[in-house]
């Protein structure tokens, strides 16, 4: 034992002592993403963004008679320190007045408005000259809005024109020589990428935070798709530039999803080519000039998108459409559902605002629409969408439908509808619900009052039409119903029941 253990002890000392390697396993390795560093950029952007203060005028009383000291500062002081109200000493100030004793005519004066500050909030240069880009509520209501520069100066903006609707404002000092962003391609901005944000977050001026993009398109408006970021945005953010690591401006902060009131992880930014086009407008014409075709709209769902033939939800759903508007003029009908907008995609139905929207009035545009099963395209000429007052159309009043039978297949007692009714609903055809019990319309919610003017492909004129075509369905399949209820028209994916 003792010369194998020699003998081995020799081999080792020999070949010498090889320690243990393995073979490398070769894995599939990710590029590498370095963290930005943020320092040279904020230096030379900073200079850039200014801090918006904005004050509203207030009137205040005077001090009466009394002046200081007075009944309004005794009064404070026995309610503060002695929790009780102002004795009630005849003759003392503040005293109720007795019946031979005249008021004071000092007291209660209204005195010369004063300045307040209303709030706060931020904004960046876009042209040396003191052009400003921000928020349009953020200078919302203001009677006067100062600019703090960096180097601490504050001047007087003066408000070149705001649109609520797109929250974007512009606004000027009178300057030059300032420095200013460059702007970037928002439509290039990715999911992922690096961003961060300048701006005065509860009046702290020049703050700066960072994260990344978490999506984009997102719809929490009716005319922009916004920039969806975690970078930490609170109030006095607004107005402030979303930066991209080229230190170009790709959007403009303006909201944040919050329970609380401050940052949860979820800020939204306005594309800058949005933000732009708006401004555009707002410097030539002080005002943004934006189409419109006169129709309210909603999203397809899936099940309504199958029983229309449409395959996938795809589209704008046309609830209502106004009387004498374009899309009536047109051909545009309630029901329709409109797929392309001067050869454009509608996807879902926001999407038809923003082109409708970004349409010069007097546009001739070609609307396609699907229409019982068929897509048909119709020509229609974009008007100025400037608020106009509204005037209610007045309902005749009818004397109410006397009721049939329930139809089995719908669950639901129908009646004739009366010349007077289709002009009051602005309808050309259809048949009134005048009794629903708990079948397949009930279930849709469908009700009472409501009216029948569509289903399928077939338009509804009468009840004895509707019985027959009710018993002609295939219960194994849903079929489209469009149903009128006051100024908008339903589409409900229906299943009749067996006959």
């Amino acid at each position: 034992m003792k010369k194998l253990l020699l003998h081995t002890l020799s081999v080792i000392a020999i070949i010498g002592f090889a320690p243990l390697s393995f073979a490398p396993i070769a894995l599939a390795q990710a590029p590498r993403v370095s963290i930005p560093d943020f320092a040279d950029l904020v230096e030379k952007a900073s200079p850039a963004v200014v801090n918006i203060r904005t004050t509203e005028k207030v009137a205040v009383q005077q001090a009466g008679a009394n002046g200081p000291g007075g009944a309004d500062e005794q009064q404070e002081f026995f309610r503060r320190f002695f929790g009780i109200p102002f004795p009630n000493i005849p003759g003392m100030p503040g005293s109720p007045k007795g019946p031979n004793q005249a008021p004071n005519p000092g007291q209660n004066r209204p005195g010369a408005p004063q300045e307040n500050d209303r709030g706060v909030g931020s904004g960046f240069i876009i042209d040396a000259n003191g052009y400003i880009l921000t928020n349009a509520h953020v200078i919302e209501g203001a009677e006067t809005i100062y600019v703090t520069l960096t180097d601490k100066r504050e001047l007087k903006a003066k408000l070149l024109g705001a649109d609520k609707r797109t929250d974007v404002a512009l606004i000027k000092i009178e300057a030059s020589g300032l420095p200013k962003l460059p702007l970037g391609d928002s439509s290039k901005v990715r999911v992922g990428e690096w961003v961060l944000a300048i701006g005065s977050p509860f009046g702290l001026e020049n703050t700066v935070t960072a994260g990344i993009v978490s999506a984009k398109s997102r719809d929490t408006g009716d005319y922009l798709p916004f920039i969806q970021t975690d970078v930490a945005v609170n109030p006095g953010n607004s107005g402030g530039p979303l930066l991209n690591t080229a230190g170009q401006v790709i959007g403009i902060n303006s909201q944040i999803f919050s329970r609380s009131g401050g940052y949860m992880g979820i800020s939204f930014a306005i594309p800058i080519d949005e933000a732009m086009r708006v401004a555009d407008q707002l410097r030539a014409n002080g005002k943004l000039v934006r189409g419109r075709i006169g129709v309210s709209i909603g999203d397809i769902t899936k099940e309504t998108a199958e029983s229309l033939g449409l395959g996938k939800p795809r589209g704008a759903y046309v609830r209502n459409v106004e009387p004498g508007a374009p899309a009536a003029l047109g051909g545009i009908e309630a029901g329709d559902v409109i797929l392309n907008f001067n050869g454009l995609e509608i996807q879902k139905s926001t999407d038809l605002p923003r082109q409708v929207g970004q349409t010069k009035p007097g546009t001739r545009a070609t609307v396609q629409v699907w229409r019982k099963g068929a897509a048909k395209d119709l020509s229609v000429v974009v008007a100025d969408a400037e608020p106009s007052e509204k005037v209610a159309s007045k309902k005749a009043e009818n004397s109410a439908p006397q009721s049939g039978a329930l139809n089995s297949a719908f669950g639901v007692a129908v009646a004739e509808l009366t010349d007077a009714k289709k002009q009051s609903l602005g309808i050309k055809n259809g048949i009134e619900i005048t009794a629903i019990n708990d079948g397949p319309m009930a279930r849709a919610g469908v009700r009472v009052g409501d009216v029948i003017v569509r289903i399928g492909d077939t338009d509804i004129t009468g009840v004895k039409q509707f019985e027959a075509l009710a018993k002609s369905l295939d219960p194994s399949r849903s079929v489209p119903v469009f149903v009128r209820r006051t100024d908008s028209t339903l589409v409900l994916p229906i299943r009749p029941n067996k006959p």
